[in-house]
């Protein structure tokens, strides 16, 4: 967000917070993008703050209070419901104090995914399936008006790739079930209560390795029954997914442009080498 909307997020946040008789005097911003999340202090709450034309925050409750009751490792809401001020929509949570900085090992990290795909067979919500998020990145990709510093050439890669890949993963017959969409390590908290999911503003249904193939490559080594091929299309498929959100003209990810142009480059690398005989999954973060 612009610092004009992230004054205006903020404001909306301690009004929230202030209906529900929490005090909220000081807002630190801990993630700014296309939404931010804010510690309101000193009721310590974790404020998550989108515009309302998002529209997602009210799925993201639904299914944070569904898992909780599952015993799901997921962080904890402040309040079961959505707030909406001044256009914007906020949901309070349990802030977590981090209890260490270094990254979590990959058999805890695939165990605590495991748990939360345990509990999500569990819910039964109506959620988009993975490939109508495919399908954003498509048009997206077509939209020039959105997209106008993408080059024809890129384009073209890029759509070819997300079709080839949508069908694909489509195609394997794995079971699907409830995903969190985006379990990247920044939506993974290390905490005193053990490692807490957020951010379900993106669940979809899906075979699994979707999912694993937004977590580090080693978390799938210790993950239970992964079909390791098709988590190698799901990886790419991932990559050519956020590359795209990349080019989006009205994109706020930090240093956004420049990862672009980066995850382009690895794509086609990539592609290089399944050409050749190779083929291993992308290197580089998983930043949606």
């Amino acid at each position: 967000m612009r610092a004009y909307q992230v004054q205006r997020a903020i404001q909306a946040a301690m009004s929230s917070a202030s209906s529900l008789g929490l005090t909220a005097r000081h807002a630190a911003v801990l993630h700014n993008s296309n939404k931010i999340a804010l510690r309101l202090r000193p009721c310590d709450v974790l404020a998550r703050v989108a515009p309302a034309a998002h529209r997602g925050a009210q799925l993201e409750v639904d299914i944070a209070q569904r898992l909780s009751e599952a015993g799901s490792p997921v962080a904890a809401l402040t309040a079961p419901r959505v707030f909406v001020r001044d256009d914007y929509e906020i949901t309070l949570w349990t802030y977590y104090e981090p209890v260490t900085t270094a990254a979590m090992p990959p058999a805890d990290y695939a165990q605590a995914l495991d748990r939360l795909h345990a509990g999500m067979r569990r819910v039964h919500l109506s959620v988009p399936h993975f490939t109508d998020r495919v399908a954003q990145a498509q048009t997206l990709v077509a939209a020039r008006d959105r997209t106008p510093e993408l080059a024809g050439a890129d384009r073209t890669f890029l759509a070819g790739t997300l079709d080839r890949l949508r069908r694909a993963v489509s195609d394997s017959g794995r079971p699907e079930q409830l995903l969190h969409g985006e379990p990247h390590p920044g939506n993974l908290l290390r905490t005193a209560a053990g490692p807490l999911f957020i951010d379900f503003e993106t669940c979809c249904r899906g075979p699994v390795e979707f999912d694993l193939a937004h977590a580090p490559d080693e978390v799938a080594g210790h993950y239970p029954g992964v079909d390791h091929r098709l988590l190698r299309e799901c990886r790419t498929l991932v990559q050519a997914m956020i590359t795209t959100w990349r080019w989006d003209r009205d994109d706020r990810f930090p240093d956004g442009r420049r990862l672009g142009v980066r995850w382009l480059s690895e794509l086609r690398s990539a592609g290089s080498r399944r050409g050749a005989g190779g083929g291993g999954p992308l290197g580089g973060e998983q930043i949606v």
